[in-house]
């Protein structure tokens, strides 16, 4: 699971990132209103931490944003601001929980935890399909009609970032954003070998969908492949 921490305060963003990582989270952060708006356009979370007071943008206008975009990605608005008004511009504005400084980080991991309970609507969103492939990111299986294959955690990651972007092109830099999250050396042959192990399972399926490599860019889903 992955979360972005949008908060300002280097000491309490840093604290709040350990604990996030401890628990398993994949944990991305941003620091101003204008950098947030643009990751949550170009990557997918599972769950944002919003700070409401923020340099550059508040966290009610990226609200007002993402929502006005179609991105329902849940929120837990975290401030200072602890008057009923302002709890309830944050959850009218599109916050799904609101939480008030200081608070202990049990409670924060317990209202992501609830959070990623709830159902995001009825229907599974956990398949993804593309032409005759599926990928299940919930246990992160890929088939095509009755054939299946297991794939790791990194490369069911990897699969369902080009899937969410299918014919689009992907730059090698949102990949290791999104796949290995902000601020991690990763060696570019390691982008390498994952496009590797997936055009591999990808033939085993016996599918004309193919990776396609654009050179100097990064890489898309195509279907067919072309030369």
């Amino acid at each position: 699971m992955r979360v972005l921490l949008i908060e300002d305060d280097a000491a309490l963003c840093e604290a709040v990132a350990l604990h996030l990582k401890k628990e398993g989270y994949q944990t991305d952060i941003c620091d101003n209103g204008e950098d947030a708006v643009y990751f949550i356009e170009k990557h997918t979370q599972d769950v944002i931490v919003l700070d409401r007071m923020l340099p550059g943008k508040d966290g009610l206008s990226i609200l007002n944003d993402v929502r006005s975009r179609g991105i329902t990605t849940p929120v837990i608005m975290v401030t200072a601001m602890n008057g009923i008004n302002d709890r309830i511009d944050g959850l009218d504005g599109g916050a799904d929980d609101y939480l008030v400084k200081p608070f202990a980080m049990d409670e924060l991991l317990a209202r992501i935890r609830a959070l990623l309970r709830r159902p995001r609507n009825m229907k599974n969103t956990s398949l993804l399909t593309y032409r005759d492939i599926t990928l299940d990111t919930s246990i992160y299986t890929l088939s095509k009609g009755d054939k299946e294959i297991s794939l790791s955690k990194r490369e069911g990651a990897f699969l369902e970032f080009l899937l969410l972007n299918k014919e689009n092109i992907v730059t090698r830099e949102q990949i290791l954003n999104r796949v290995w999250g902000l601020n991690t050396f990763v060696e570019d042959g390691n982008i390498d070998n994952y496009i590797s192990f997936l055009r591999r399972r990808l033939r085993a399926l016996d599918t004309a969908v193919c990776i396609r490599t654009i050179h100097g860019i990064g890489y898309r889903l195509e279907y067919p492949c072309h030369a």
